[in-house]
């Protein structure tokens, strides 16, 4: 009896050991990186998304927002490998980028990056975007962009940005959304409101699975323009032969048989070899 006690005592605890293996397994490798479902706040969360300033390339489709700030990895990866899946889908991403505000007295942000900020909050100029995010920040001057510090106007502006980023991240921290940029904001096929902290590319896979877009985009490459090589008719595509000018080139005479009565110069002779010799 006491060997049976031990004995169901030490499965149970096997048990429990696997299950909560099991489940953590389950949580980390797969729940925590599932978007979602907002239940609390969705119309000032979609209140605040439509009074951004969003950019967006164009194409229409249902919007997908994309909350990030200029040195996000993560968000400059998202871009470049999910928003031609996205598109495929017929979504149309939609950008809202930020300035950082400074964190324990350091600026997490340069002039030039406020300045675009705020040119591109009140521009939505998407090819300015697409220039700024394809050079180095290091290298990013704003050149011809009006500067956001000492302008009360723009500076105001780059500190709605922060403000709209403040709310934003409130209201989805009380649905359950971990903190995290960029922040992917989307209506699934059924009209509910979702959220992702998309830090992490393992939780790209459920937004692409969620629109129906998919896992790759075989890019098409326009054939070359060909020169035009006229009329395709052989002989009018024969070039003429060209004109002969002066006079013709004379051919040589054949040679005439020798006149009657004279004897023709002999053969010279044949060489011969004979069976009993190898001399000729």
């Amino acid at each position: 009896m006491r060997r049976f006690l031990v004995w169901s005592a030490l499965a149970a605890l096997v048990g429990l050991v696997l299950a909560v293996g099991g489940y953590w397994a389950y949580w980390n490798f797969h729940a925590r990186f599932q978007p979602v479902t907002i239940t609390r706040g969705q119309a000032e969360i979609q209140r605040l998304l439509d009074e951004a300033s969003w950019l967006s390339p164009g194409g229409g489709g249902e919007p997908l927002y994309v909350i990030t700030f200029r040195d996000n990895t993560a968000g400059q990866r998202y871009e470049a490998e999910e928003f031609p899946k996205l598109r495929a889908a017929g979504a149309e991403p939609r950008v809202i980028v930020f300035a950082r505000a400074d964190r324990e007295g350091l600026a997490q942000s340069t002039a030039a990056e406020r300045a675009t900020v705020a040119e591109l909050w009140l521009s939505r100029d998407w090819d300015l975007y697409a220039r700024w995010t394809a050079t180095p920040s290091r290298d990013w001057t704003a050149t011809g962009v009006p500067a956001a510090d000492g302008n009360l106007a723009r500076s105001a502006v780059v500190l709605a940005g922060r403000e709209f980023v403040d709310r934003l991240g409130a209201l989805l921290q009380d649905n359950g959304v971990p903190s995290g940029y960029p922040i992917v904001l989307w209506r699934d096929r059924e009209g509910f409101l979702k959220a992702c902290a998309c830090a992490d590319s393992r939780s790209w896979v459920f937004i692409r699975d969620d629109l129906g877009a998919p896992d790759a985009v075989r890019e098409t490459v326009p054939p070359a323009d060909l020169p035009d090589i006229g009329p395709t008719d052989a002989a009018a595509a024969t070039p003429p032969y060209p004109e002969l000018t002066g006079p013709l080139p004379e051919l040589p005479a054949e040679a005439s048989p020798p006149p009657e009565g004279t004897t023709p110069a002999p053969a010279p002779p044949e060489a011969r070899q004979d069976a009993e010799t190898t001399f000729f």
